[in-house]
């Protein structure tokens, strides 16, 4: 039988388990824009759960099950890490009432957690962790007849569930053409294999730090941080310049020739070379002739050049404003119903924030893409909004489900997730908001103007993939309308890409046109797309230009 204890270390031991190969769940993604990948939401999910139970006396299995279903929620993120907590809800409310489990109470339970996380998607996908949870579940009733050992049990669901993975290629072609298998699945795998150390051996998998993970080769970022480190508290020169040298073939320089020179244009200078890479950090005025030097070597495989001084001085504005920023945080406090509507977004960057904030919202919470927020920030700023009626803005298709279980936790108010998949959408959404309609006429007002946006994003692939297919190599701007691929821009040139992609967008009937430029845009740059994009569109379509500041997106652009 499985104890209170032994749930709440299991738990523990599965959250330890993913948290440690989560960077391998979130590689298996075959997307080349950047997400919010897999393996760091569902990681993060039940990491919830593991800190809440650690140091806990589960006085029962129903106790440890209640508060980790508990924790997830609130703390999932992402859709699969809102499947996951699904998951563990279900089984918590089949495991009610119990202090300990057999082997049968344990398939009962996971039953219903599979079919919680069935219902909860509207259209499910064979070939996922849905698949993947299932198939685990049913190899476990079928081990039930050897026996009602919950350890057997266990080992046959998390053998079920490693054959179901393997086969999740053959269910999505897109998994098979990338040659890769799915990465909820195989995160789903990391938790049940951390959960059965415990059950079988007592043991509780440890998290591991940073340093272990990397290993003794700590990769070149290792090398460049710790030269980073050891030197920056000097500033002489302003560029921290970091490369890698492939070394050529027959070349017989002595990498000390590269030391020499370096130490005539800079200082801090480090060379660690071996049969086949030099890696070099310096701090120097001139980053052009280092690497004009290195060629001499062989072919630059890496180049990294950081302005020192501009990196402290944003660093010095950042912590003046943390205190700021930790108080405000702190005031985000329940608010009495009063108003009749309010307004709850999701979107990151100071310009979407402020725009998001002038068309209305009372709280915008921190998040997009690469960064879904848990369900229990949002649900803090519901809860933080004085309306009797609250509308959640999520902007993003892999928010919509955590938003949406915000709706059972709220009692005082009434809660409606818009599901609006871009940031365009939810503008869009709010320009058509209409304070004299009643709500229901709103929900419906507002998505239909959401709908007929088209919203365009220029990004950067953050990995090699075939995407629309099309060959994508990491680095890569790419221009994609409605999360299509519409073209790749091989030059890397942003301003051209965004005005190739809004081209592209415009028919007829377009009437308006937004530019949102982020990140990595500078004001010259954003200006410049701008006028050839109003010259193109001609003088009956509006078009404006704001500094979005978001990550990630160069330009997110609306066309109506």
């Amino acid at each position: 039988m499985i104890s209170g204890n032994v749930l709440k270390d299991a738990i523990i031991s599965g959250a330890n388990n993913i948290i440690n190969n989560k960077t391998s769940v979130d590689d298996l993604n075959i997307f080349p824009v950047p997400d919010g990948d897999t393996g760091t939401n569902m990681s993060m999910t039940i990491g919830a759960a593991a800190e809440k139970l650690a140091g806990c006396d589960c006085g029962s299995a129903a106790d440890a099950a209640s508060a980790a279903a508990s924790a997830m929620l609130r703390g999932a993120r992402g859709n699969s890490g809102v499947i996951l907590s699904l998951l563990f809800r279900g089984f918590s409310k089949g495991v009610e009432g119990l202090d300990s489990l057999s082997g049968k109470d344990i398939l009962s339970a996971l039953s219903l957690g599979v079919k919680a996380a069935y219902n909860a998607v509207m259209r499910p996908t064979e070939g996922t962790m849905l698949t993947v949870s299932r198939v685990a579940c049913e190899e476990g009733k079928a081990a039930l007849e050897d026996g009602d050992d919950p350890v057997h049990i266990w080992e046959a669901m998390c053998a079920g569930a490693q054959a179901a993975l393997q086969k999740t290629p053959q269910l999505l072609p897109v998994l098979k053409r990338a040659g890769v298998v799915d990465a909820g699945g195989k995160g789903l795998c990391y938790i049940l294999d951390g959960m059965l150390s415990v059950f079988r051996d007592g043991k509780i998998i440890e998290l591991e730090t940073e340093k272990e993970k990397q290993g003794d080769d700590a990769s070149d970022g290792e090398f460049f941080k710790n030269a980073a480190a050891e030197f920056d508290t000097d500033i002489r020169f302003t560029y921290c310049t970091e490369f890698i040298i492939g070394r050529s073939a027959g070349c017989e320089r002595d990498p000390q020739e590269l030391r020499t020179f370096l130490e005539t244009i800079g200082d801090c200078v480090l060379v660690v070379a071996d049969e086949e890479i030099i890696k070099v950090h310096v701090h120097t005025e001139n980053p052009g002739k280092a690497l004009e030097a290195a060629l001499g070597f062989g072919q630059l495989l890496k180049v990294k050049v950081d302005n020192m001084k501009e990196q402290h001085r944003k660093a010095a504005e950042q912590a003046k404003q943390a205190p700021a920023k930790a108080e405000a945080a702190e005031e985000l406090q329940p608010a009495e119903p009063s108003q009749e509507i309010g307004f709850v977004a999701v979107a990151a960057g100071d310009g979407l924030e402020s725009l998001f904030k002038d068309l209305g919202c009372t709280h915008v919470v921190s998040g997009g893409q690469t960064m879904n927020p848990s369900t229990a920030e949002m649900l803090a700023a519901v809860k933080a909004t004085p309306a009797k009626n609250v509308f959640i803005i999520p902007n993003n298709k892999n928010i919509i489900m955590s938003a949406e279980q915000v709706i059972p936790l709220v009692t005082d108010r009434k809660v409606v997730v818009l599901p609006t998949r871009t940031i365009a959408q939810g503008l869009s959404a709010l320009l058509a908001y209409d304070p004299s309609a009643a709500m229901e006429a709103n929900t419906v007002g507002m998505m239909e103007a959401a709908s007929a946006v088209t919203t365009g994003n220029v990004t950067f692939a953050a990995r090699d993939s075939e995407f629309g297919g099309r060959k994508i190599h990491r680095g890569d701007i790419m221009g994609l309308v409605d999360g299509k691929l519409e073209l790749v821009e091989k030059d890397n040139d942003i301003v051209r890409a965004c005005v190739r992609l809004t081209r592209s967008m415009i028919n007829r009937g377009t009437a308006f046109i937004t530019l949102l430029y982020g990140e990595g845009v500078t004001e010259q740059m954003a200006n410049e797309a701008y006028g050839k994009i109003k010259a193109r569109a001609g003088e009956n379509v509006e078009v404006t230009l704001v500094k979005g500041g978001q990550p990630v997106y160069y330009f997110i652009i609306s066309v109506e």
